[in-house]
């Protein structure tokens, strides 16, 4: 009789977890799933005048959020807008734009009031956000030959306008922490090359500009003193190396909310030396967060450098595709994939398909397009 007993209750304890792996499974997307569910690739530059990226965001059920950036390697701003517009109108639907601003005149009388014409045009136009750039910290001096820092008072006109007109700034401020590490102390091979090949954005070899944490600081204390304006760090704001700080950043400043383009595989880092703390990161800030690539599609030039992620001209819906699918099997699925950028196997997140479906839609249409 006491066998019979043991044999029933491990029999049950079996069939409790049959049953909990199968619930499991079926809370998370398959691979199958990538084309069906609806999705928003929240950061891409489709700055040339061909269809190719409308055309696999198509058949891959993506909409998209073409960003203007005043970056010194893309087409000239007014190029990039005249993309932007063509795309939106041939698919206003599928095709969304964020506007951005020039540096050029900045602190100069009028700056400011031509600043929120050129805003309040693009607005007009369909733009449903604003960028401002690393160049704002980084690169752009004043006429006394200081740096400008995001929270620069300089810029409060400009920052009440926008927060006036209801649409948020997305802000690329600083930049992954490795690069302000040697190339061999670097935890991923995608930064070694993009610093590599951009040496004046490269920290380690200006040990003569403003460090890391001053501008992670100068960021922070303008976002504090705008508590009202809708906030989106893109790159994860910055904060790519840890996931705790990254949380800290999200208690702090409830107006802010963060992209994860071209930042996948330093959160692959993290989840290869501690799973569950990554997945419980994506779980508690699930309405936080928006899936981004930073993929470009810029003219041919052949002696363009590197880009994060890599395309190419010839295999560009290929390898748009090719990058999309592999998020979606590290985000959706509890599948292993080879990450050569890491030299690792990285096993999925598996994040519920409720989470998956904020992270890869529901928030950007909320923060981006209130809803629609």
């Amino acid at each position: 009789m006491q066998h019979k007993r043991i044999s029933a209750f491990l029999s049950g304890l079996a069939l409790i977890s049959f049953a909990a792996s199968a619930a499991s499974a079926q809370d998370s997307y398959s691979e199958a799933d990538f084309v069906r569910v609806a999705k928003f690739d929240a950061h891409v530059h489709d700055n040339v005048d061909r269809d190719a990226f409308l055309d696999i965001a198509r058949k891959d059920n993506f909409e998209l959020l073409s960003i203007n950036v005043d970056y010194p390697d893309f087409p000239p701003l007014a190029l990039q807008a005249e993309a932007a517009l063509r795309h939106h109108g041939e698919d206003p639907q599928r095709f969304h734009f964020a506007t951005t601003f020039s540096m050029k005149g900045f602190g100069e009388p009028g700056w400011t009031e031509r600043t929120n014409a050129a805003i309040d045009t693009a607005v007009a136009r369909g733009a449903v956000a604003v960028k401002v750039w690393k160049n704002i910290g980084m690169t752009v001096l004043d006429k006394n030959g200081k740096h400008i820092f995001l929270d620069d008072p300089r810029f409060d006109g400009v920052m009440a306008h926008i927060q006036k007109l209801g649409i948020p700034l997305i802000a690329h401020q600083g930049e992954p922490l490795n690069c302000w590490l040697p190339l061999d102390q670097m935890t991923t091979d995608n930064d070694r090359s993009y610093f590599k090949d951009h040496p004046q954005y490269y920290m380690y070899l200006h040990p003569e500009e403003p460090s890391y944490e001053m501008l992670m600081a100068a960021r922070d204390r303008f976002v504090a003193f705008h508590p009202k304006l809708s906030f989106v760090g893109a790159h994860m704001a910055s904060l790519e190396w840890s996931v705790d700080r990254l949380a800290t950043f999200l208690d702090r400043f409830p107006n802010a909310n963060v992209d994860i383009a071209a930042r996948i595989t330093q959160v692959q880092y993290q989840s290869d030396h501690d799973y569950q703390k990554v997945r419980d990161f994506f779980i508690k800030y699930q309405d936080r967060l928006m899936y981004g690539t930073d993929i470009a599609d810029n003219p041919p030039d052949p002696s363009a450098k590197a880009e994060n992620p890599p395309v190419s001209n010839t295999n560009f819906e290929a390898d748009v595709d090719r990058t999309w699918r592999s998020d979606w099997r590290y985000l959706a699925t509890p599948l292993t994939q080879h990450v050569d950028d890491l030299k690792a196997d990285v096993k999925g997140l598996a994040l519920p398909r409720a989470v998956i479906d904020k992270l890869y839609y529901k928030n950007a249409h909320r923060i981006y397009l209130k809803g629609k």
